[in-house]
C-alpha cells in the first residue's frame, strides 16, 4: 500500500543541494538541469581532491550542448564533506567510490540520491522507477524518513527496459525477457571509448552491463516484503553492445508470456499507460513517461531520444516473435532519464512523499543516533 502523499506543491523555499562529482559527465548534467529548478537549489559542488579549491570554470571539461550556467562558473569545487546545511545529495561519483563516500553521507544524516550502482541491491536501498515502482519508496519510511538514506537510479538501459516492460507486466505475466542493447557512447563518460575504438565499429561488451540488465529490473518490477525486496519471477538475458551515437540506448526487446499476447493488446497497454505518480505534477516528471512511435522505422537515437525533455521512453516496432512471443524496440536517453533526469525526478518523488526534511531535521536525527543507512562503509 502507498503511503500517503504529504504535499505535492513545491516546498516553501528551495531546498539546499550539493552535487558528488559535479565535474563528471552526469554531474555537468545534473548542474544543467537543476539551473533554474523550482524546487532544489544547488549550494554545494563537490569534486576529487584535483579540483577541490578550483573555480568550476577551471575544474571542468564543460561537454554540456548549453553554455555553463553562470551561478556555477564562480563557484569553488569542495571537497566531498557532509554538513548540515544540505537537504540532500546528487551522487554522480565513480563507482569505484561511490560505496564509502555516499555512506558517509548518509550515515551523517544527509539522504542521497545516486547514479552509481554499489548500493542499488542492498536491501535497505529502493531501486527507484517513480513511473514503474513508486510503491519501493515505502521501504525508506519502514526505516525512517527523515533520517540519512540512499535511494538509487538503476542501470540507465535498465530504466528503459523496465519502462517498456511494466505496461505488458500490467497486461499480462511475463515469464522470460531477451534483450540486446545498442549503448551511446556518452554512457561511457569522458574521455570514454577512444576513437579508434568505437569510430566506424561496434563492441560486442561492455564490463558488468549484461549483470546489471539481467539483476536489476528484477528488483524493480518485484514486490516489497519484510526486510527488503522479492525479485519479480521472470528470467532475463541480455547482451550489451556500444555503438558510435552520441545519446540514446537502444534495447531490441523479446518477451515471453505465460499466456501470450496479442500486438493489438499490447499497443493498447502502451498507449494507455499512465505513471502512477502522475497526479503528483512533478517537475521532471514528463506528460508520458512511455510513448508509442508512430511509424515502423523508429525508435531512432538521432531524431527520438530527446522525446518529453528526454524524459519519455519511446517503443516502436512492436510485432509477434517467432521464438518467445512478443518482440519491441526501446530507446531512452541515457545521460537525461537512465541518470541525472531520473535522479532529479526521484528526489522530486521523494520531496512529494514526504521523504525529505530539512537540513537542520537530518542533523537532529544524526544527533540521536538514527541514521537510516546501514550498509557497508567500503
Amino acid at each position: 500500500m502507498a503511503f500517503p502523499t504529504r504535499r505535492p506543491e513545491a516546498p516553501p523555499t528551495p531546498l539546499n543541494v550539493g552535487i558528488l562529482g559535479a565535474t563528471g559527465t552526469v554531474g555537468q548534467k545534473l548542474v544543467s538541469l537543476l539551473s533554474g529548478h523550482p524546487w532544489f537549489r544547488v549550494i554545494s559542488l563537490m569534486g576529487s581532491s584535483r579540483s577541490a579549491g578550483l573555480p568550476y570554470e577551471a575544474a571542468v571539461r564543460w561537454l554540456e550542448a548549453e553554455p555553463m550556467p553562470a551561478w556555477a562558473r564562480d563557484r569553488n569545487v569542495v571537497a566531498p564533506v557532509p554538513s548540515g546545511n544540505l537537504d540532500l545529495v546528487f551522487s554522480a561519483v565513480d563507482s569505484r567510490v561511490a560505496r564509502e563516500v555516499e555512506g558517509v553521507f548518509a550515515r551523517a544524516g544527509t539522504p542521497v540520491v545516486t547514479n552509481a550502482s554499489p548500493h542499488r541491491l542492498l536491501p535497505s536501498v529502493p531501486l527507484l522507477v517513480p513511473d514503474v515502482n513508486p510503491d519501493h519508496a515505502d521501504r525508506i519510511r519502514e526505516l525512517a524518513a527523515g533520517s540519512g538514506f540512499i535511494v538509487a537510479n538503476p542501470n540507465c538501459s535498465t530504466t528503459g527496459l523496465v519502462l517498456a516492460l511494466k505496461p505488458l507486466l500490467d497486461a499480462a505475466t511475463i515469464r522470460e525477457v531477451m534483450v540486446t542493447t545498442l549503448q551511446a557512447i556518452s554512457g561511457a563518460g569522458y574521455p570514454g571509448v577512444p576513437s579508434l575504438e568505437i569510430l566506424g565499429n561496434v563492441i560486442p561488451k561492455i564490463p558488468g552491463e549484461e549483470e546489471k540488465l539481467e539483476v536489476e529490473p528484477l528488483k524493480i518490477l518485484g514486490d516489497r516484503e519484510d526486510g527488503g525486496f522479492r525479485p519479480a519471477p521472470m528470467a532475463i538475458s541480455a547482451q550489451t553492445n556500444r555503438v558510435p551515437v552520441v545519446d540514446g540506448h537502444l534495447l531490441s526487446i523479446s518477451v515471453g508470456f505465460s499466456r501470450p499476447i496479442t500486438v493489438e493488446k499490447a499497443i493498447r497497454a502502451i498507449r494507455s499507460y499512465r505513471s502512477p505518480s502522475a497526479d503528483l505534477r512533478l517537475p521532471s516528471s514528463p506528460p508520458r513517461p512511455v510513448t508509442l512511435h508512430p511509424n515502423g522505422d523508429g525508435p531512432q537515437p538521432r531524431l527520438d531520444s530527446g522525446r518529453g525533455g528526454g524524459m519519455s521512453v519511446t517503443i516502436g516496432r512492436v510485432r509477434p516473435c517467432s521464438v518467445l512471443d512478443l518482440r519491441l524496440v526501446a530507446l531512452v536517453h541515457n545521460t537525461v532519464r537512465g541518470a541525472a533526469g531520473g535522479a532529479i525526478l526521484n528526489a522530486e518523488f521523494l520531496w512529494a512523499k514526504g521523504l525529505l526534511g530539512s537540513g537542520k531535521r537530518s542533523k537532529r536525527n544524526q544527533a540521536r543516533g538514527e541514521p537510516v543507512f546501514s550498509g557497508p562503509a567500503g
